[in-house]
């Protein structure tokens, strides 16, 4: 039995490009820090703890997915989210990274069992 994909491949591109975006420690760093508030170009050089222009990198590349906005005051550039689904977003990730671990607690614990190998 053939299965058809529910969306055109598009929209998995398009989504695929967003979870790239998402895909690097340092952004989801900065996300975090968004999502309390705007902020900064500088500020988020320095949560970050990297170079202005790897800090930037990663902002136009999180803007060019549509996750961040900018707006320039005199010499200064200020990031904000664009999006307000976020905190479901990382809520969903823990959710992962407690199952992930209690399997691995599981299997672990077969291990230890004893009798086992």
């Amino acid at each position: 039995m053939t299965r058809k994909a529910k969306h055109p491949i598009e929209r998995y591109e398009a989504r695929a490009r967003v979870a790239k975006a998402l895909a690097h420690p340092s952004r989801l760093l900065m996300l975090d820090a968004l999502s309390e508030r705007e902020l900064c170009v500088c500020e988020l050089t320095e949560l970050v703890g990297a170079d202005q222009s790897t800090v930037s990198k990663h902002l136009s590349i999180l803007k060019q997915a549509g996750v961040v906005a900018d707006r320039k005051e005199g010499t200064m550039t200020f990031y904000r989210l664009k999006i307000c689904c976020l905190q479901e977003f990382w809520t969903c990730i823990e959710s992962v990274l407690r199952q992930n671990l209690e399997d691995q607690q599981a299997v672990i614990g077969d291990r230890c069992a004893p009798g086992s190998r």
